[in-house]
């Protein structure tokens, strides 16, 4: 919705795994040839060190490099920083973590 607000969606594409395991790399190279020229980035909702990401860091950037990508450095992440509990406990910070997350997701 914030995405269609500010006009982006001819500018950035996010595309939902949802199934990771296993790993669905016919699936994923398919997506990076359809925008080749893309920043791709990894966007969860979770904290940094509970969600998919270390899962899938190495395999979308195995998926990368078999498209002639150089890969340098780990996948960018867009996400909640890592914390040793799930949510903060207050809805007034979960929102505040939240819109950071999305307007972080949003940057050109």
């Amino acid at each position: 919705a914030k995405r269609q607000e500010l006009e982006l969606q001819d500018k950035i594409h996010m595309v939902r795994i949802e199934q990771i395991s296993p790993f669905p790399y016919d699936l994923v190279l398919r997506e990076l040839r359809r925008y080749p020229n893309a920043e791709v980035m990894w966007l969860q909702e979770e904290p940094k060190n509970m969600g998919a990401y270390s899962y899938v860091m190495p395999r979308i950037e195995t998926c990368m490099r078999a498209l002639g990508a150089t890969v340098v450095g780990a996948l960018p992440y867009v996400g909640r920083k890592s914390s040793a509990v799930p949510a903060t406990g207050f809805a007034c910070l979960h929102k505040e973590e939240e819109a950071n997350v999305i307007a972080e997701a949003l940057r050109l």
